[in-house]
């Protein structure tokens, strides 16, 4: 539901035009492929900065099929895993470098898995997430003994009646619902000078490869979480760059789905025509497992109808080493150029998936790029205000305000807690706005539409005969800054977001120790194209690396 780290959509435009970081020197592999290769990132460490001492953890980075191995031959259980997981949460979350991630731990994560862990003595597993510990986005609801806020003041107590249809599906695979992730506040919709990974509840999430780096948002904690191993895996949600944004931040494998693939129902809204939940995870496979399990028809979310027949029950099936052999991929040439050491990186990964029998259609560029930006903040406002008025009422009494109304007179009368940094300038738009029969509305949604569907990806896939599109999905994270907000450089994230398309973040390498995402997106239900060539290309590239909690990053 999240959005890029500003949403003034006329700023991030800009960003594109604009921006480019000159002389930056790239620490990158020479050539592949060693593209990805390991290399010791304490020479990107300013001098002045010690990097702390995080000791050396069982799970990190391990896979969920790793976890399930070890469950199966009885060297975890999952009581034991959620133990070492919140050990690991104290250690490192709330002390030592204190990433902030985790809003809230669930009271119940034990008895849970004990219970999982009976259940497959007696009739054996459910499947791939059976006892694994994952962590949910703080706007995702849950019927228990946790709050849903979306970081917000204005929401804590607030209870829900029952679990969101993404909870409901995670329970029903026998996952442990381990916790809740900080976030951008409201998924960075309240204010257009937002800091990325700020909440008035939550605080400040900080990204686990450099502190006083952002995490981007708005799923800034569930990417530092599962990024520093603190769960197996993490639910995000993307309005714009939500899902993609934090992943490429934070060196995770995202995936952002056609919307209509996974329920919204009982998630905080921000817009329903693009708003959707996704699984952020270190690798692919471990995406597309957690995506299979939350797929689904519910009958409390419309646009879920559409998904009939294309939503397989296993993602993982499509998890090919060869899935860039004989695929046609677009480079959407006119995402590149904000940082001259991201281009470097691209051209890297382009040359990797020629060499692994990918055919590169270059350019093949969106024609309407651009064209789509003011009117996408337009639908927003609208859609924030009909929406999470809505969400609000089906809370009732549950909630301690009602309204997009009283929950801009709270921060008010709570600005010191709520508003010590940035304002709400974009709730109060919301808040102007009239019902979602106005023509200013229906012609924007129109207009959207064509532009970026028929007029957008599925022209140039069309015109190329393409599998997929790809272009950097961000920049490397940028220093937080409380004062002025955010400062990112670029991204690609808007015409998947506007078309409800999917989008896939893969770790590209390492731009002075920080991750750089690539993006792989396309038409309508084609997660498992995607999944498929993104696969294919982390395994041919093994870009990830654990992050190292370093206190900041400089020059040599």
């Amino acid at each position: 539901m999240p959005r890029l780290p500003n949403p003034s959509l006329p700023s991030r435009r800009s960003f594109l035009r604009n921006t480019a970081i000159g002389g930056v020197a790239a620490t990158l592999a020479p050539l592949y492929p060693a593209l990805g290769a390991a290399r010791d990132l304490s020479s990107t460490t300013s001098s002045a900065s010690p990097v702390p001492e995080v000791k050396a953890f069982e799970l990190d980075e391990i896979t969920i099929s790793e976890l399930q191995d070890g469950m199966n031959s009885g060297k975890f259980t999952a009581r034991s895993l959620v133990e070492k997981y919140k050990t690991r949460i104290d250690e490192i979350d709330k002390h030592g470098p204190a990433i902030n991630s985790v809003i809230e731990l669930n009271p119940d994560a034990l008895a849970i898995a004990e219970e999982l862990d009976r259940e497959r003595k007696a009739k054996g597993k459910r499947g791939p997430l059976h006892g694994i510990p994952i962590m949910i986005k703080d706007n995702i609801d849950t019927a228990d003994r946790m709050m849903t806020t979306a970081g917000s003041l204005a929401l804590v107590g607030s209870k829900p009646p029952k679990d969101s249809f993404v909870v409901q599906k995670l329970r029903a695979a026998g996952a442990v619902i381990l916790g809740k992730t900080n976030l951008s506040e409201w998924a960075n919709i309240r204010s257009s000078h937002s800091t990325s990974g700020w909440s008035g509840r939550g605080g400040l999430t900080r990204n686990p490869y450099a502190l006083d780096r952002n995490a981007c948002g708005s799923s800034s904690g569930s990417g530092a979480a599962t990024s520093a191993n603190l769960c197996a895996a993490a639910i995000g949600t993307e309005t714009d760059g939500s899902i993609v944004c934090p992943s490429s931040s934070n060196g995770l494998a995202g995936i952002k789905p056609t919307v209509g693939l996974v329920s919204r129902s009982g998630i905080i809204p921000i817009a329903h025509t693009q708003d959707g939940a996704g699984p952020m995870c270190r690798t692919v496979r471990d995406a597309a497992i957690v995506l299979g399990a939350l797929t689904g028809i519910d009958p409390d979310d419309a646009a879920t109808a559409a998904s009939a027949g294309k939503s397989p029950p296993d993602y993982a099936q499509f998890c090919d080493p060869n899935g860039l052999k004989g695929a046609r991929i677009g480079v959407a040439r006119k995402y590149f150029g904000f940082n001259d050491a991201v281009d470097a990186l691209m051209e890297q990964s382009l040359d990797a998936m020629k060499k692994q029998g990918a055919t590169l259609v270059d350019p093949a560029d969106i024609e309407t790029f651009g064209k789509f930006d003011e009117s996408e903040l337009l639908i927003f406002m609208y859609e924030l205000k009909a929406d999470l008025n809505a969400y609000l009422a089906r809370l009732g009494s549950n909630a301690p305000v009602h309204t997009l109304k009283e929950i801009i007179e709270f921060n008010e009368k709570n600005r010191q807690k709520e508003m010590p940094y940035f304002g709400q300038d974009l709730f109060v738009k919301a808040e102007a706005k009239g019902p979602l029969t106005e023509k200013a509305y229906l012609d924007a949604i129109e207009k959207n539409h064509q532009l970026a569907r028929t007029e957008g990806i599925d022209a140039v896939m069309d015109k190329h005969r393409l599998d997929a599109l790809v272009a950097p999905t961000a920049g490397p994270a940028w220093l937080t800054d409380l004062i002025n907000g955010d400062h990112a450089a670029g991204g690609s994230s808007n015409a998947a977001a506007v078309a409800g398309y999917p989008n896939i973040n893969v770790t590209a390498g390492f731009i002075f120790g920080l991750p750089v995402g690539i993006s792989f997106f396309g038409r309508a239900w084609s997660e498992p194209t995607l999944i498929r060539i993104a696969y294919s290309f982390e395994q041919t590239t093994k870009a990830r690396q654990a992050p190292r909690f370093l206190p900041t990053i400089g020059p040599r």
